[in-house]
């Protein structure tokens, strides 16, 4: 049931190893990466007391040896401390260019370690093994690496890539539910942005993927990185077609700076909303028809999942307080923000040309419902 995906980049191609139970090869697969045979793993709490002996057994097995840094769970890890505080532990451990790190979590955990590595001696290998959905479909994937700033989310960072990412389903079932849907928002990202089949299968099957059925999610694990690796390999550093993949982020990192990055709202739920919004923005604008905003809002909903602005707990700032949020992203270009707007179900695309009025009404509406 396992699958295998390639990202095509010259000179820092990569497989992305999908399935239940592909962990268990993990030891085998880094120890043919040559390098030293001591791995550094940089984790989180909550992953080290579910899997973190998993992982280092599957080391051992293939003669290497390792020691874990644990940080704290929570976006607040991705920070300036825990960035100096695992870059010195990785370089108490002497880790040098050729040996390989491991980053062993959700997408906290991905980009703080991607983000060390691409740092540390001008750039040492890692392997991500994300354990999270949304990291398994999106941030493990295509080396964007970085930490938060007050001013706004993965404002600090680096392109970095990995050199294996192995991504085991089976660790999808300790997920909470609500950190399973969040995940869940950016699996229907790709849909929305350019797969309407996909969109369609995930209105079919969503589910019974939310339920536990391992093809299925295999099955939305693997297309969901083969659209990003495709995205990738034609634009690795976002100058043009990888803004795609930032359907919905321009509102959902507003509100993630709204709730301070706290468990408030969480990123995918951000992404979910965000889209929503989006596919709003565009049939505000005429781009698409109202029935698309309606159906992507029904989908979320019959997945349990958060839709609309009002579902976010707690007091949030005005339309101009979230405008001005917005104005911080950093796809900002030339003083305009940049939006993924949508034609429809599976054709997005990248626009700087939208009137503040309309954004302002769109948000004004949402949170006034």
């Amino acid at each position: 049931m396992s699958a295998t995906v390639p990202v095509n980049l010259p000179g820092r191609a990569y497989d992305i190893i999908i399935g239940p139970g592909v962990l268990d090869s993990a030891g085998e697969r880094i120890a043919a990466m040559g390098g030293r045979k001591h791995i550094c793993i940089l984790t989180d709490a909550n992953v080290a007391k579910l899997h973190l002996q998993t992982l280092q057994t599957a080391l051992t097995a293939t003669g290497l040896t390792s020691d874990a840094l644990i940080l704290p769970a929570g976006e607040s890890t991705k920070c300036w401390a825990e960035l100096e505080r695992s870059v010195e532990w990785l370089l108490s451990h002497k880790v040098e260019r050729d040996d390989v790190v491991v980053a062993f979590g959700g997408g906290v955990i991905g980009d703080l370690a991607g983000f060390a590595c691409a740092v540390l001696r001008r750039g040492v290998r890692f392997v991500q093994i994300p354990t999270s959905l949304l990291a398994q479909v999106d941030s493990s994937v295509g080396g964007k690496t970085g930490i938060n700033s007050p001013s706004g989310k993965n404002l600090i960072g680096a392109f970095h890539q990995p050199s294996l990412v192995i991504a085991d389903t089976a660790l999808l079932g300790t997920l909470t539910p609500r950190d399973f849907l969040a995940g869940y928002g950016e699996v229907v990202k790709y849909g929305l942005l350019g797969d309407a089949d996909f969109f369609d299968w995930l209105e079919a099957e969503g589910p019974k993927l939310a339920a536990g059925d391992m093809a299925a999610r295999v099955r939305a694990v693997e297309r969901s990185c083969q659209m990003k690796a495709d995205i990738v390999e034609r634009d690795e550093t976002e100058q043009g077609d990888r803004a795609l993949l930032n359907l919905g982020h321009t509102f959902c990192h507003a509100l993630e700076a709204a709730t301070g990055y706290s468990d408030r709202l969480l990123h995918g739920e951000g992404v979910a909303i965000g889209c929503a919004l989006a596919f709003e923005l565009s049939a505000k604008l005429g781009l698409c028809s109202q029935e698309d905003p309606s159906r992507v809002r029904a989908h979320l909903r019959d997945m349990g999942m958060k839709v609309d602005i009002s579902d976010i707990p707690g007091a949030l700032p005005d339309a101009d307080g979230l405008l001005a949020l917005m104005g911080q992203d950093k796809k900002v270009k030339d003083g305009k923000l940049r939006f993924i707007l949508a034609r429809g179900i599976g054709e997005a695309f990248i626009t700087s040309d939208v009137p503040r009025d309309a954004v302002h009404a769109v948000l004004r509406d949402a949170l006034r419902a």
